[in-house]
């Protein structure tokens, strides 16, 4: 039994042609259905599983760019800039210091060959400024490539600093970090928080999915980010029959490090950049999989009424949990948001902002302890033991539903200094043909 659930747009994964596409439940699972009048039919499932794909909706009024970079003439997503049709800000401005890598991973959302040359401060500061006045200050994420290859990242970083931007966190593969005396300069820069690739605890894993076993790096740049007070969020790419069945155990394993680490996020495998073979549906694990595996993993320590959807994104693209770790055990301090009311795209956007700024930065320790069981001792247990467990579930040319990208608040900047919705900007074609790359 097929029936529609709505419908969308979405691209050719040839010729990444705009296409009509449905959304179309099959039996407890849901598929993005599309046709291409030169390469054919294809059908992605894009949900399976409970909570339902309808119940899952959080309706948001849009959020449309006051400074668009770009014109609408080709339609989405083949206008990114932002365009004036873009209906969400940006909560988090990504750019890009250097396509150079140190590793060579299976899964990768860039193309890191290390074939251009690394941009230089002046052209940095042009995109730092671009995003200052479409956008104003947002977070900002100095990304790569490997952006620790760069031997003045500190530069890079203090320029950010100093142009206004009060969250600067690094996306890193951690190794270089394990040097204390490089990873201080970047703190004296101003860096506030690491994303820190991290997909199992299991060396095997480390080995298939990134070439080699460096947890020892990574636990390294974990125990340096706690000696210099920069917050740590674990970034897991989870990949079926690899590591979806070590979720839990990176979840404790941050647990047990915080609050050093501020919690997990976790990134379904998408089908870009750099990627072995055409994707199969067995391929893919969607969100409510990924929920429901942290469920019975956790043995119901976290439980599923633990998780929401988005206030800021669309809401199938992510979900969210909020806890407190204190005195080795975990308390649900997630909100459930029962309302179905329209919601204010802008606003949760701000919230959202103002919530990882908040979150994923340092804890703040205190040289000062408080008397025990006292109301103090209380309060601080609260503000360090503050961990987040979410995920992102990334579109490709098989999946890509315009709807939701319409509605993305990640933009990386471009060479041309536009802000590129993070899926379109990634987006390759089955030939490894790219829309912004």
């Amino acid at each position: 039994m097929r029936s529609i659930i709505k419908n969308t747009e979405s691209i050719c994964p040839v010729c990444l042609k705009t296409l009509a596409a449905n959304i179309v439940k099959k039996a407890e699972d849901y598929y993005l259905v599309k046709d291409c009048e030169e390469h054919g039919h294809f059908e992605t499932v894009v949900w399976r599983g409970n909570p339902t794909y309808e119940s899952w909706l959080r309706k948001k009024t849009p959020a449309h760019p006051e400074i668009p970079y770009t014109k609408v003439a080709k339609g989405c997503p083949h206008d990114c800039g932002l365009c004036g049709e873009h209906r969400q800000n940006t909560c988090t401005a990504l750019v890009e210091v250097t396509s150079r890598c140190n590793l060579n991973c299976k899964f990768c959302f860039a193309d890191a060959k290390g074939s251009c040359e690394d941009p230089d401060i002046k052209t940095i500061e042009i995109w730092y400024s671009r995003i200052i006045k479409a956008q104003g200050y947002k977070n900002l994420q100095i990304s790569g490539g490997e952006p620790t290859v760069r031997d003045d990242l500190p530069e890079v970083i203090e320029l950010a600093s100093k142009m206004g931007f009060d969250f600067i966190q690094l996306n890193t593969n951690g190794i270089r970090l394990g040097d204390i005396d490089y990873y201080r300069k970047l703190k004296e820069a101003g860096l506030k928080s690491i994303f820190l690739q991290f997909d199992g605890l299991d060396g095997e894993i480390l080995s298939k999915l990134r070439g080699k076993n460096i947890i020892n790096e990574k636990i390294k740049a974990i125990e340096n980010s706690r000696k210099l007070g920069i917050g740590v969020v674990l970034v897991c790419t989870v990949v079926p029959n690899i590591n979806d069945n070590s979720l839990w155990s990176i979840i404790d394993f941050g647990l047990k490090n915080s609050p050093a680490v501020r919690g997990v996020h976790f990134q379904p495998v998408s089908y870009f950049g750099r990627i072995p073979d055409i994707p199969q549906d067995s391929d893919r694990i969607t969100l409510p999989e990924l929920m429901n595996e942290i469920v019975e993993q956790s043995n119901h320590v976290i439980k599923f009424e633990d998780f929401a959807p988005s206030g800021c994104e669309n809401s199938y693209c992510s979900f969210h949990a909020n806890y407190i770790y204190a005195d080795e055990k975990i308390i649900s301090v997630s909100k459930t948001n029962n309302c179905r009311c329209v919601e204010s795209g802008k606003e949760g956007a701000n919230k959202n902002i103002k919530f990882v700024k908040k979150n994923w930065s340092a804890a703040k320790i205190e040289k000062y302890k408080p008397p025990k069981n006292s109301f103090e001792e209380l309060a601080l247990k609260l503000q360090n033991g503050f961990f987040t467990v979410s995920a992102m579930a990334f579109q490709d040319a098989w999946n890509l539903d315009i709807e939701r990208l319409k509605d993305c608040c990640i933009h990386v900047v471009s060479q041309e200094g536009n802000l590129i919705p993070f899926c379109a900007y990634n987006v390759t074609s089955c030939n490894n043909t790219s829309l912004y790359r």
